[in-house]
């Protein structure tokens, strides 16, 4: 995230949290202020005093506070969502760059590994994004105002702070049982409906196998059990959360009775009851927000579990990206002598080959469907495996070489997004845009679309066209080292030759390994024959 972008996210969560106290603020002064003119004017009353008794001023700050209540929510929740979005649109950047370099996903290609897990992550992403506003800022407030009433209280009935003190001690130990008790039922929860769903799914797409065996009922039986047994424990946690909201929701009305019982137990009377009387409102108005202290706890939860989920992905990818600090290596040569060619799921695959691939001089892998082309590509990129290459004056490891590689794989994926975006070519002009295009000759088709800044999607395209945005990607990258999976398969002969030949033209002082079913006509390449 760019230093602007981040200043731009902390100037909108200082609004958010500006307003959220004045929203608060306003919220106990309209109370105490209601109040104190209520208890002025009954005083009044029974008096002379009642024929010169101004209420212009104070019924003029009670409508003052309303306003300001209601718009500095509105603007706490527009400045506060706007932030938490802006926090989210960094954060997932960098954690499913994280995800992508997790050794799970590597081994499934481009995949994101499992759906249920891909699902829940997504949902953790949300939970940690939004806990600042959803538990952050509510509780700063909260304890802010919590803090200025009990000082008030000290002062004006300090002996009011004895069942204050001992309902916000019952709360915390029913918010300390409720974290406990919550922290154990979201984990189940979890578990139990990644499991239901994965069990349930399976039992779906295998119904005629299952039902032929007499096991479809037991299947389903046993998934959905386990469903049920996830809305068991949610349905627990609320219990606690009501018990939790029903402590906390009497914290107001207890204060403000224990004020002015304190008060008067001290002998104000009349006038001098007016100052309890606004303290006492006031404390009404803070314990509004008290309402939804469940809530907050379990937003909570819901990002402390998010973080541990989160972090199964991004553990050790600090010491990884340090391995990627590899901007001023570009390799001459990639040399193993004997490498295992192995499968996605680690298995090997025929006998060892020795590999020499050098700048300048392509090198072709031919082979037929099953072979292993693809999974050799993605061993040489690093994205399987942990075999180390020799170049230059080094060794490359696996990480530091998924740095220097641009894989392009040949079943292409089309964004629903704009062109410019689908060329993942970041802040390059269009000038270059539009050469890339023109080289794989998609320039005039793109055009068509509207340019650059067009909307399109899969569907959009045919295969042979997602297959040349595929190698305008190629085309655009300035990675040392590029592995082009089958980048014809989708292209009739001629036109395949001619954009291959552009970009090996194009690549002519970098390191190509070529993957593809037939060896096309072109002169100085290295041809390697793969047999399954």
């Amino acid at each position: 995230m760019s230093t602007a972008f981040q200043s731009s996210s902390r100037k909108s969560w200082r609004l958010a949290t500006g307003f959220a106290f004045t929203a608060l603020a306003c919220a106990i002064l309209l109370g105490g202020v209601s109040a104190w003119l209520l208890g002025s004017v009954a005083i009044a009353g029974l008096s002379a005093a009642a024929f010169t008794f101004n209420f212009h001023t104070p019924a003029a700050f009670i409508r003052l506070f309303a306003v300001g209540r209601t718009a500095a929510r509105y603007g706490e929740r527009l400045t506060g969502h706007k932030a938490a979005l802006a926090d989210q649109i960094s954060r997932r950047v960098e954690l499913f760059a994280a995800m992508a370099a997790a050794p799970a996903v590597r081994r499934a290609g481009w995949q994101l590994g499992d759906d249920a897990r891909l699902a829940d992550y997504l949902d953790d992403v949300e939970d940690l994004d939004f806990a600042r506003l959803r538990a952050g800022l509510p509780a700063l407030t909260f304890a802010c105002g919590l803090a200025v009433l009990i000082v008030g209280s000290a002062v004006l009935a300090p002996s009011s702070l004895l069942p204050i003190i001992v309902l916000l001690l019952a709360t915390l130990f029913a918010g300390n049982r409720v974290a406990r008790a919550g922290a154990m039922a979201w984990r189940e929860t979890r578990s139990l409906r990644r499991g239901g769903a994965s069990r349930l799914g399976a039992a779906m797409a295998s119904a005629v196998p299952l039902k032929a065996e007499g096991a479809w009922n037991r299947e389903c039986t046993e998934a959905l059990a386990a469903l049920s047994r996830a809305d068991a424990a949610q349905l627990a946690l609320r219990r606690l959360q009501a018990m939790l909201d029903m402590i906390g929701g009497a914290l107001g009305p207890v204060a403000g009775v224990s004020v002015m019982a304190a008060a008067w137990y001290a002998g104000r009377q009349g006038t001098e009851l007016l100052a309890p009387m606004l303290l006492a409102f006031s404390w009404l108005a803070l314990g509004e927000t008290m309402n939804g202290a469940s809530r907050m706890l379990v937003a909570v939860l819901r990002r402390n579990a998010a973080r541990a989920e989160i972090g199964q992905w991004t553990r050790g990818t600090a010491a990884g990206r340090r391995e990627f600090a590899l901007d001023d290596i570009k390799p001459a040569l990639l040399l193993h002598g004997g490498l295992q060619r192995r499968a996605p799921d680690g298995r090997s695959i025929g006998t060892p080959i020795s590999l020499l691939l050098a700048r300048g001089q392509p090198t072709l892998l031919v082979g037929a469907s099953g072979s292993g082309k693809t999974s050799l590509l993605k061993q040489i990129a690093g994205w399987i495996g942990d075999d180390a290459f020799a170049t230059d004056d080094r060794i490359l490891s696996a990480g530091e070489r998924r740095a220097l590689v641009s894989l392009v794989l040949h079943d292409a994926v089309v964004l629903e997004d704009t062109v410019r975006a689908n060329l993942f070519a970041g802040d390059v002009p269009d000038a270059a845009l539009w050469r890339a295009l023109e080289a794989v000759e998609m320039d005039g088709r793109i055009r068509d679309a509207g340019g650059l800044d067009s909307w399109v999607r899969q569907d959009r395209f045919s295969l042979g066209e997602a297959q040349r945005i595929n190698l305008a990607r190629a085309w655009l990258s300035s990675q040392p080292v590029v592995l082009l999976d089958e980048p014809t398969e989708h292209l009739d002969e001629a036109q395949g030759e001619r954009i291959l030949e552009r970009l090996l033209a194009r690549f002519s002082d970098r390191i190509v390994v070529v993957s593809t079913h037939r060896a096309p006509p072109l002169r100085d390449v290295r041809t390697i024959e793969l047999q399954p």
